[in-house]
């Protein structure tokens, strides 16, 4: 079940102040809490110019829920704000790719890493307390069954469409992705805000490099799925929705335009 409000637990941090530096203090005591010793899992984080939500995500993941040892990486992608200085603040490892894109940055990430399992996650989300546990759970269970997880979102408005709208589109979503998990190709369901592997598989195929016209998220998911990592497992539990902006909607022109779009992609 789907959520039509933006849950309490998931408000707390998209509230924080982001201007308000005293906010460092305690969600640099937790990431570094979630350091237990060698890193099992890392979670890769490309940035650019993301002063005004890294800190919110950032709080987010220090309240993750697990027994694993966590590394969080920032790759900061040529940033003129105080992105930055806000990751290494909160007690995140910030480190800096100057070959602008996102492709270079989730690259740089995967070779920064140390843990056994990756995480990939956006500066503009915020992430449930059990994201991390039920994102990797599949991918600790068997070596064979699943090459990569992915999991569900939510929209968090940041324009003017409202949330209750939003509720109605994301089911309409579920279904095209059920299509596509169905009929066609699966891979297209995986977002790199919300998705995980294991790191020597990531390598062997050289990670996000992907050709032109493909995106670098599902390439990378067909990838390890052709190699014979596994299948593509999607996470269903309700604990692991991730609540992302709006922003790339906006960016696409709206909700509208967005639905559109996915209605011709479901009809072509």
């Amino acid at each position: 079940m789907r959520s039509f409000s933006i849950p309490a637990h998931i408000l707390k941090h998209w509230q924080l102040n982001p201007v308000d530096r005293s906010n460092l203090i305690p969600i640099n005591a937790r990431i570094t809490a979630l350091k237990k010793g060698e890193p099992e899992v890392s979670i890769v984080m490309p940035a650019y110019n993301e002063e005004e939500s890294i800190l919110q995500t950032l709080s987010s993941l220090s309240d993750s829920t697990t027994k694993r040892s966590v590394e969080i990486i920032v790759v900061d992608n040529n940033s003129k704000d105080a992105t930055n200085a806000l990751a290494t603040g909160a007690g995140a490892t910030c480190v800096r790719e100057t070959t602008q894109g996102i492709t270079p940055a989730r690259n740089r990430g995967l070779r920064e890493a140390r843990g056994k399992y990756i995480l990939n996650a956006d500066a503009d989300s915020i992430y449930p307390p059990d994201w991390i546990e039920e994102m990797i759970k599949p991918l600790a269970a068997s070596e064979t069954q699943a090459a990569l997880t992915y999991g569900r979102f939510a929209f968090i408005p940041v324009g003017t469409t409202g949330r209750g709208t939003y509720f109605f589109y994301e089911y309409m979503a579920e279904f095209t992705r059920w299509i596509n998990k169905t009929f066609r190709e699966e891979a297209v369901n995986v977002y790199g805000f919300n998705s995980g592997f294991r790191r020597l598989q990531g390598l062997e195929v050289e990670g996000f490099t992907h050709p032109p016209g493909t995106n670098e998220d599902g390439f990378l998911a067909m990838k390890l799925r052709n190699k014979g990592f596994g299948k593509l497992h999607c996470v269903t539990n309700s604990k692991a929705m991730v609540w992302t902006t709006d922003r790339r909607l906006q960016i696409d022109g709206g909700l509208w335009k967005a639905t559109q779009k996915r209605l011709k992609r479901m009809v072509s």
